[in-house]
């Protein structure tokens, strides 16, 4: 591991510290950064997570793609994971809590925008950032792949039903062009990009030439990250020092939440014998939500303003501090998985 993998937690805790620190110091441009969107999609942010992810698309083999139907089992715990478990301990959670556990604090009409705000996180499964995950625990690049391209699919058909479902509600509003927007940008711009380096490289020097590309590019992949996560929390900043109760109690749940998703698919992968290269990132993909669409919609649904919105945000706030714990819990627990 080089300088920037090996103190990722720092340099990201790092970059949440300068992003309330310029929130509050300029705040004016980070408004004006926060404007620069289309279909509710920052296109500021949009060039960070592509900047990120395009690195880790030049490691996807498309002759292994064929293979991952040849092991089936990680695809299917994902996919069971995402839509039969995950969205369910999520509103029991968000329940829990805010009408029984944090009820004295909170006044019933708030407490049911800030469940409906996380029952939107829980039904979201990850898009863009767990390809960077599934690079941290060394993971499968193309199984990977497929799995979030399953995952896109499916949300496609079952985001809205299983929101109305949970939120008791009939009219929920999928914003069709944020999540075409969203699944362009993070997964196929980056892709064809990917696979077109990829090409080039193989012709004009071989895996050698591939080799050094993607040492050469790693570095630009964590800063990326790093980019965007001052962004989001330069964004928030104001709302981070003004309402810190309201998002601690917002966080307990979502934590609770993820970590408790992580256990049980590691659990089952572990169960299963599956890889462990197919195995963390199948875990990682249930555990990280695709928060972009889960803000849309609640703002479209309760308003900017609401605190479904501030759910979604503080969704946003606690993935990447808790992702990088579970990442380093997956890398030291290796080998209890088959080679």
């Amino acid at each position: 591991m080089g300088l920037f993998e090996r103190y990722l937690s720092v340099w990201v805790g790092l970059g949440m510290a300068a992003g309330v620190a310029l929130g509050l110091a300029v705040p004016g441009v980070f408004q004006a950064v926060a404007a620069v969107e289309w279909a509710h999609v920052n296109l500021v942010v949009a060039v960070f997570i592509w900047v990120m992810i395009y690195p880790m698309m030049i490691q996807i083999d498309f002759a292994s793609i064929k293979q991952v139907g040849q092991r089936p089992r990680g695809l299917v715990l994902t996919l069971v994971i995402n839509w039969l478990v995950k969205p369910f301990t999520m509103a029991a959670l968000a329940v829990l809590f805010f009408e029984h556990v944090f009820a004295p604090w909170v006044d019933p009409a708030s407490a049911s925008e800030y469940i409906a705000g996380m029952i939107l996180l829980g039904v979201a499964p990850c898009t863009a950032m767990v390809f960077v995950w599934s690079q941290l625990v060394k993971g499968d690049a193309a199984y990977t792949l497929v799995q979030v391209s399953v995952n896109d699919l499916i949300m496609v058909f079952a985001f809205a039903p299983i929101a109305a479902f949970l939120l008791g509600v009939t009219d929920v509003t999928v914003p069709w062009q944020t999540l075409a927007l969203s699944t362009v940008l993070y997964v196929v711009l980056p892709l064809l990009a990917g696979a077109a380096t990829r090409q080039l490289w193989l012709k004009s020097g071989g895996p050698e030439r591939l080799a050094r590309g993607v040492a050469a590019l790693k570095p630009f992949s964590v800063l990326g990250l790093i980019a965007t996560v001052v962004l989001l929390f330069g964004f928030q900043a104001r709302t981070l020092i003004e309402q810190p109760l309201v998002i601690l109690m917002i966080a307990v749940p979502l934590v609770l939440q993820s970590y408790g998703i992580f256990a049980i698919a590691y659990a089952a992968a572990w169960k299963m014998r599956l890889p462990h290269r197919v195995a963390a990132p199948a875990c990682m993909i249930g555990t990280s939500n695709f928060f972009e669409l889960a803000v849309a919609v609640a703002i479209s649904l309760f308003g900017l303003n609401s605190g479904a919105a501030l759910a979604t945000v503080v969704g946003v706030l606690v993935e990447v501090p808790v992702m990088l714990s579970l990442v380093a819990l997956a890398n030291r627990t290796r080998h209890w998985f088959p080679a």
